[in-house]
Order: structure tokens, then sequence, then C-alpha cells
């Protein structure tokens, strides 16, 4: 059962994205943009970093969206901020959220991630924002790591059993999270998104480095070659534009006869199925415009790497009655057109 979307009743005057330029930082705004089009204005702020894509980034052709550049590491900053907006919703999804330069520099993902969760709690907690703004706290299927055959499918009882140092920030992240919910009671929503896959998917991933490879390939600015890592890997997909709209159902209150989503509590945001990396690949290339060779590339392999995993999201659904629509067969369409466009502009 799907969830309907909340009346004007229920929507916030003012909503704050932190990492709002990045891949899913997009899709939430538009995603905001579109459900509030027709009622009246959903006042949306997002906080960049100097070294983030704000500048670059299409969210400049969104109207109405209020971009603030920010480190989000600087309490005394982002409290200024936070007591001049008090926001509402906010939606944190800063982070440093890539598994390759967190192996290759564990201190820098590890202690990143945990100071920016640390600075946003303590201004919320400064601003007298605890009772009244409901946060959620992105977290991720990586926290799990390393599953046993009778852990399939993961429920959120699940043991962490971490297999990288991003995992490690992000139970981390959760655990802060869960300890500002519990000692200073702010309002948080710990959410544990499995893998995300849609257009403009960064490069960084598997699935978006496909992409990116096959579009290039295409147009002659590389060899008909797909370079790879490990493809027998199976993981559980979901397109990012449902990702993003179960973050919304997670803070939203009464919707459609469901309770909502508990502070405190954690929960899993996934389609309950798993595919391999293998006919992932396999998907995309049949939507190749060309011919196109694989190749093992060993520099794409991870030291170690979890064999299997699909989640169960009854609790959220439960919850929110959210469950993913968007069909996989899109989702990578979607994605390739996105590469297409973005390798036309190179």
């Amino acid at each position: 059962m799907t969830a309907s979307l909340p009346t004007e009743d229920y929507i916030p005057p003012r909503v704050l994205i932190t990492g709002i330029s990045g891949f899913v930082g997009h899709h939430l705004t538009k995603f905001l943009l579109t459900i509030t089009a027709d009622r009246a204005p959903l006042e949306i702020h997002g906080i960049y970093n100097s070294d983030d894509r704000a500048e670059t980034t299409d969210l400049r052709e969104f109207p109405g969206v209020r971009l603030h550049r920010l480190n989000l590491e600087d309490t005394v900053g982002l409290t200024a901020l936070l007591e001049n907006l008090r926001p509402d919703y906010i939606y944190h999804l800063a982070a440093r959220s890539f598994v390759g330069p967190a192996i290759s520099n564990p201190a820098l993902t590890l202690t990143t991630n945990i100071n920016l969760s640390l600075s946003l709690f303590e201004a919320v907690r400064a601003t007298g924002l605890a009772a009244q703004t409901r946060i959620l706290n992105a977290g991720s299927s990586d926290s799990y790591g390393f599953l046993r055959p009778e852990d399939i499918p993961v429920r959120e009882t699940t043991a962490f059993r971490p297999g990288n140092p991003y995992a490690v920030s992000k139970i981390a992240q959760e655990m802060l999270g869960y300890q500002y919910f519990r000692s200073y009671g702010l309002q948080i929503v710990n959410t544990r998104a499995f893998n995300h896959v849609g257009p403009r998917q960064s490069a960084e991933l598997a699935i978006g480095a496909f992409a990116r490879q096959i579009a290039l390939a295409e147009v002659g600015q590389i060899e008909p070659i797909v370079r790879v890592g490990n493809l027998e890997a199976r993981r559980d997909f979901t397109d990012v534009r449902d990702i993003v709209r179960g973050y919304w159902l997670a803070l939203a209150r009464d919707i459609a006869g469901y309770p909502g989503c508990e502070p405190g509590e954690a929960y899993n945001i996934c389609s309950g199925r798993d595919l391999s990396i293998s006919e992932m690949l396999n998907r995309l290339l049949a939507l190749a415009r060309c011919p196109l060779q694989i190749q093992p590339d060993p520099t794409r392999m991870r030291p170690s790497d979890v064999p299997s995993v699909r989640g169960d999201f009854s609790k959220f659904q439960q919850a929110t009655g959210w469950q993913p629509t968007i069909p996989l067969e899109q989702s990578l369409v979607d994605l390739l057109d996105s590469w297409r466009e973005i390798v036309a502009k190179l």
C-alpha cells in the first residue's frame, strides 16, 4: 500500500537540508518542490560547503531554494543559522559518503561524519529546538556489514558487523543521534537506506561508474570497454526518488492513518529484493548504443566485500505506508540518460 501525500496542513513552513548539493540532496529538493507546487510554498533552505558542487549543480534552477554556504563543523555559525531559520524539519544528508575514499583515508571519513553530526545536534540543542524540530539522520545499510545467511532479509535488529571505515562512521553517527534523543530529547529519526540508483548518480559508485563509461564510449571519448570490480556481489537497489519520498514520510506525521516514525528508532528503506552487480551491468549494456567489452580492474576491488544484501522494510512501511514504486528498468534508463547529458557538455 502506498501512502498518500500529506495535505497542506501537514506541510511545515520551513525545511533545512544539509548536503543539499549532493546526489540525494538534489532529488530531495526536487521532490519537496514537486509536492508543494500546487499548495502554499514550502520554504526550503540548504547548507553546502565551499568544496561542494552547489555553484555548478542545477539546484540553481530550482526557484525559491535558499542556499547557505557554511562548513557544518562550524558549530557557532550553524547555531546562528538555526537561530535565524528555526526549521521545522532538518534532513541531515551531509557526509563523506563513498567507501573507496574511506578505505584510502579512514580518519578523514570518520572524523568528518562524526563531527558534522555532532555539530548539528549541538546547534539544535543550543537553540532550544529539541522538542519542535524533527531531524532525519541519514544512515546506511553499510552499517550491517558482514551478513550471515540467517541475517537475510536484513531487519533493524540485525547486528552491526561493519566492513569498512565509512560503515563505522555511519554507525557512530546513528549512535550519536540516539544518544541526543535519549539525553536531550532531540526528535531524531534514524534511517538506514540501502543502495540507491537513479539519475545523476556519482561515478564513485559502481552503477554510476558503469553508466559514465558507457556514455563516454558511445561518443568515442574512451575505448568501448567497461572496467569493473567485483560483479558477483548482490545488493538491494532502490530508486533514489523513492528513497527521498521515504525521507519525507519519515518526518511527516499522521499521513493516511499511518502513525509515522518514532524519534530514537531506526528504519530500513529498501526494495526487499537483491540483484547481482553483474545483472545490473548487463541491463545497462542492453541500453548502450554501441557494443562494449567488460574488463576486470583490480583497482576497483575492495579489500573486503559483503557477498549479498537484501533488506526488509516492513517496519518503515507499517509506520508510513511507504513502498518503492519506480521500476528498476526506469531507474537505469534515467541514470544512463543523465550521464549522456553530462558527457555531451564535456
